[in-house]
């Protein structure tokens, strides 16, 4: 493991300093990879689907290990140095997040929403003027697409080396092709972001890059289930049972139900429903169901009568840890780690 560490270690330092937007000839063979580990995941970590012909592909739902603890990380957009100071952070006296999932004994989970820089609407404004000309001029798109697809890039290489350790779920913005449609909208918020990346991922990058890239979002989860508590992108629209998530290739308002939802929107007891569908009686009472989506300027907020943990804050790292056997307090347990500087080497 120490060489696969070092040399896990080189990518990321290759991403994380790199000038220009990526050589398609070097990420296609990491974005085919990333691909066949999604679509290959243990039953008993990700159980496949059981309806019609996605029956061989796996489902919506992750089963997270009971006995290992767990990092939550809320939405990234594009900030590449959010998971680099993840996994350096010394978790443990001694032990980095690295540290503990190369010796398998943490567990890490992504709430989705890779592409899309947040604290840059500037940059956005300026990047529209370079897509009105057809990117004739690209300077600043070309910084956002450094930033998105490096982040993505680090979280394809964390599910190839760490498959049963690390997990990426869906979100809203994980729709490469800005289609209406699979449970997918259009984005727009400080420019039409999602159109925007398109034309630029049309441009600079054949149609098989564009198209296997759709296919490695397509294959993301949706729901994490621990031992006590449950995990999606959004807090859940309504109650979706158990068949309807492991199928979710087949039902479009589940996948826009788990990455869509605007606080205030869900059912009032969706989340309530949710947890007593998926876990234990004896646990689902007191159980917290784990989402961000939207913006969150303190370190979390409850929601759904308390259940709903929400964490994504847009310019900190806030970070969640749930213990071994579930257990967590969301005042010690929800807080945030500074931006670490990288190390020259392991």
């Amino acid at each position: 493991m120490e060489l696969k560490k070092a040399d896990f270690f080189s990518r990321l330092k290759d991403i994380y300093y790199r000038k220009n937007p990526p050589n398609e000839e070097k990420l296609f063979p990491v974005l085919t990879e990333v691909c066949e580990v999604l679509e290959n995941e243990d039953d008993e970590v990700r159980p496949r689907g059981d309806e019609g012909k996605n029956q061989n592909l796996p489902g919506g739902i992750i089963k997270l290990n009971p006995d290992l603890p767990l990092v939550i990380i809320p939405d990234i957009h594009a900030r590449m140095g959010f998971i680099m100071s993840v996994l350096f952070f010394p978790l443990d006296p001694g032990a980095t997040v690295l540290d503990r999932l190369c010796d398998g004994s943490i567990q890490l989970l992504c709430l989705g929403d890779g592409f899309h820089s947040e604290g840059t609407s500037k940059r956005w404004r300026l990047a529209l003027d370079e897509f009105a000309s057809q990117y004739k001029r690209h300077k600043n798109m070309d910084q956002e697409m450094i930033e998105s697809l490096g982040t993505m890039e680090m979280v394809m290489n964390l599910k190839i080396l760490f498959p049963r350790l690390f997990h990426f779920l869906k979100g809203n913005h994980e729709n490469i092709l800005n289609e209406e449609d699979h449970g997918n909208y259009p984005f727009r918020k400080y420019a039409y972001e999602g159109a925007m990346v398109l034309e630029y991922m049309k441009k600079f990058y054949s149609g098989d890059f564009l198209n296997t890239y759709a296919r490695f979002e397509k294959n993301l989860p949706l729901l994490a289930i621990g031992n006590s508590y449950l995990i999606s992108h959004a807090e859940p629209l309504e109650f979706f049972a158990y068949r309807s998530v492991l199928n979710y290739r087949h039902y479009p308002d589940v996948i826009r139900g788990l990455t869509w939802t605007d606080n205030d929107q869900a059912d009032d007891d969706s989340v309530q429903e949710m947890l007593a569908h998926y876990l234990s009686p004896e646990l689902a009472e007191d159980a917290f169901y784990f989402g961000g989506h939207r913006h969150v300027l303190d370190a979390y907020q409850l929601r759904a009568k308390g259940r709903f943990v929400q964490i994504n804050h847009p310019k900190k790292y806030m970070i969640a840890h749930i213990h071994e056997n579930g257990v967590f307090n969301p005042d010690t347990d929800i807080f945030e780690i500074n931006d670490i500087k990288i190390p020259l080497s392991l």
